[in-house]
């Protein structure tokens, strides 16, 4: 519930597990004073209240995949929750898993990539990119961190605005819902846990990360990236809060 301080807006983050949350757009949410539920999806099976009554919602990553529903029976959950949403039009930002359901809900199925991407690659903006009022925020094609082993294609009618070397970066659905594959929201003490325990994903043993290697890399590039993601977070809730506003009227 919105306290005395709050601005008003309310946001709801779905959060996969409890190492990939919201980080940096974390802080982003409470600078700006929006009440901020997270739901743990894989653990709660109802949200902290009906999710198309919130002004916003981000869905975040995590080590499941897509097509393991068997193994995870939150995920047809989640998927409709997102229909929903896009349905009605809401903000709706997804981060790698979230960005993958977020395209499945919009009619794309992910698929296993080429090969994994764990680690810093450069994201090149396309020109729909460059003009987007929330990918804007990479402008000068920055090295982003990755941590994934599936990819999303295009949803039908999306926009595609951003690539690395090994697959579509982030889409556009209509003017409302965004997906992103490359984490711009980790803080640097959840990459420095995902970087620590490597060996808990098959993928990354199997490609021979070298997590000396990477750590350092991600310690002079985190500080950086952060304030790229914080400002990517902050263009999201910009455009939220116009849809809001138009919504009111």
């Amino acid at each position: 519930m919105s306290g005395p301080e709050s601005s008003g807006q309310r946001a709801l983050a779905i959060v996969h597990q409890r190492d990939a949350g919201p980080g940096v757009f974390g802080e982003v949410l409470r600078e700006r004073r929006i009440a901020t539920d997270e739901w743990l999806i894989a653990e709660e099976s109802e949200p902290p209240s009906p999710p198309t009554g919130y002004d916003a919602v981000l869905s975040f990553g995590g080590a499941v995949n897509t097509d393991q529903e068997a193994e995870h029976d939150w995920l047809p959950l989640e998927k409709e929750v997102l229909r929903d949403l896009l349905e009605a039009e809401m903000p709706v930002l997804g981060v790698c898993l979230g960005a993958q359901l977020v395209a499945e809900a919009a009619g794309a199925i992910p698929r296993r990539a080429a090969h994994p991407e764990i680690g810093w690659s450069e994201i090149e903006l396309t020109h729909e990119g460059r003009e987007d009022s929330v990918l804007g925020a990479l402008a000068g094609n920055p090295r982003g961190f990755q941590w994934h082993s599936y990819e999303f294609p295009l949803p039908p009618g999306a926009v595609a605005l951003a690539r690395s070397p090994t697959c579509l970066q982030a889409f556009r659905l209509g003017e409302s819902a965004w997906g992103i594959q490359f984490h711009a929201e980790v803080s640097a003490s959840d990459a420095a846990t995902w970087i620590r325990e490597y060996d808990v994903d098959p993928d990354a043993i199997r490609i021979g990360i070298d997590p000396e290697a990477l750590g350092s890399e991600t310690r002079e590039r985190i500080d950086a990236w952060n304030e790229i993601g914080r400002e990517l977070c902050g263009r999201f809730l910009d455009q939220a809060e116009t849809a809001d506003g138009a919504s009111a009227r």
